[in-house]
């Protein structure tokens, strides 16, 4: 019998699938990647999809690997210094992240996998250029790598959080700015005093203030 949707299964191949996992993860979130949602995008079978991945888990890895490996192949390499390296780096996963909500997620679950190798690699390599002793490189890069995840997958966590709350980022931050001058003020002296900057503040800006930091820690 005649099917209601043609299949194209001559093509198909894990690259193929991974690009259209790519859309449907960034229309549809991780709830809404489904074999069944990604056979109807492919036009093909379910079973067609299993030659190329084994399973959900395998497919998510994947999907943020190739979001890794472009974002690390956008930043400059050749007669780059270092610390520039790493800054370009940074910057590009925390965009990545933000614009790529479900990779954050992807990220921590699977942190001995390809997509963590590939960045602990290149930071790796940035903190030999930089002329850090082999027994402190592993320290230096596991707290940039350690920084750098964290604080993008918080920024997209935010993001999202934010949305859900309407959109409104100015009022949603001066909604907290208020809360936070109304503590006591014996108690929180701190918080209450960096309440008035709170909703002007730039979370890229704040990112690699962060990343400055790390890198003078490494350079003394």
């Amino acid at each position: 019998m005649m099917k209601n949707t043609p299949r194209r299964e001559d093509g198909l191949s894990r690259e193929r699938i991974i690009e259209e996992s790519i859309a449907l993860l960034d229309s549809s979130g991780e709830s809404g990647l489904t074999f069944r949602a990604l056979a109807e995008r492919l036009a093909t079978g379910a079973g067609a999809i299993y030659w190329h991945v084994a399973n959900k888990g395998d497919l998510l890895t994947a999907a943020c690997d190739a979001i890794v490996a472009r974002t690390l192949l956008a930043a400059p390499v050749a007669d780059a210094a270092p610390q520039e390296v790493i800054r370009a780096l940074a910057l590009g996963l925390f965009d990545a992240i933000d614009a790529h909500p479900w990779v954050g997620p992807a990220l921590t679950r699977a942190p001995l996998q390809m997509p963590m190798v590939r960045i602990l690699e290149r930071l790796g390599q940035q903190v030999r250029a930089m002329g850090v002793a082999e027994a402190g490189q592993f320290a230096a890069a596991s707290a940039l790598l350690s920084y750098i995840v964290g604080v993008s997958v918080q920024n997209a966590a935010n993001a999202q959080m934010g949305r859900a709350l309407g959109g409104d980022r100015t009022a949603i931050l001066g909604e907290v700015a208020s809360a936070w001058s109304a503590l006591d003020a014996d108690e929180y002296p701190f918080t209450r005093s960096i309440a008035a900057q709170f909703p002007q503040h730039d979370d890229r800006a704040d990112f690699l203030a962060g990343i400055e930091l790390i890198l003078r820690g490494i350079a003394r």
